[in-house]
């Protein structure tokens, strides 16, 4: 057979160029030797203090922080134990939309909204401190319309203790006694998630800091001046 002389005729041929290639110096700069550095002798770098990072409450007892719930709410990890349930938080109401109410809006209940009269929802904000505008959420369902805490506002100006609560028409439950105003220290348990559902207009959102749908309040300090809304005597 001629197959096995065709393969040592071309090994043998390939002999010399490889001792060629290994008779080539190697390409490429030489490993020079190590050579020792002083020591930096001029002006010390000083480098800035390691920042402490407040320490942040999440909850406080039973009640999640202002700070705590939008933290789970957005948190992939911890989404599931806030998002879409029924939870507690504690906190200071630092703004309420009563103040704002369109003049249209504000009357006894049995009487309609004049044409072209867009009212929003009532709502209140609740932050971790007073007068923080920062870190907010937005409290939701504690009243249907205006007209509702109209009627709860003039009838709560005669209450006494264990006088029945204003029961809202539509939502089919108590308007709080006294009416959320702001700088009051409360407990507000709802449903908390993106979105308000309630609304006969549409859903309302925040994808930042969420919605708390609203269900029971709980006054830890009552609101120092009473709620009104615009045109009422106080």
């Amino acid at each position: 057979m001629t197959f096995p002389r065709s393969v040592a005729l071309a090994t043998t041929a390939a002999l010399p160029a490889f001792a060629m290639l290994l008779a080539m110096p190697a390409c490429g700069p030489k490993d020079e030797p190590y050579k020792a550095q002083p020591a930096y002798s001029g002006k010390p770098v000083k480098m800035p203090d390691v920042p402490t990072l407040p320490a942040r409450a999440v909850k406080v007892g039973d009640a999640y922080t202002v700070w705590g719930a939008v933290h789970h709410l957005r948190s992939r990890v911890h989404d599931v134990d806030v998002k879409g349930k029924d939870i507690t938080i504690i906190g200071y109401i630092v703004k309420t939309n009563l103040p704002d109410a369109p003049v249209c809006a504000v009357h006894k209940t049995g009487k309609g909204d004049p044409d072209g009269c867009k009212p929003p929802i009532p709502a209140f904000w609740i932050a971790d401190e007073k007068g923080d505008a920062k870190t907010t959420i937005k409290v939701m369902g504690f009243a249907s319309n205006f007209a509702q805490l109209y009627d709860a506002i003039e009838k709560y100006k005669k209450a006494k203790d264990g006088d029945p609560l204003v029961q809202d028409e539509f939502l089919g439950q108590p308007v709080p006694r006294p009416v959320p105003a702001a700088d009051a220290k409360v407990k507000v348990t709802g449903n908390y998630g993106f979105a308000y559902t309630r609304a006969t207009s549409g859903i309302e959102t925040d994808p930042r800091f969420g919605i708390l749908t609203f269900q029971k309040i709980e006054y830890i300090e009552p609101p120092p001046t009473p709620a009104t809304l615009p045109g009422m005597k106080p």
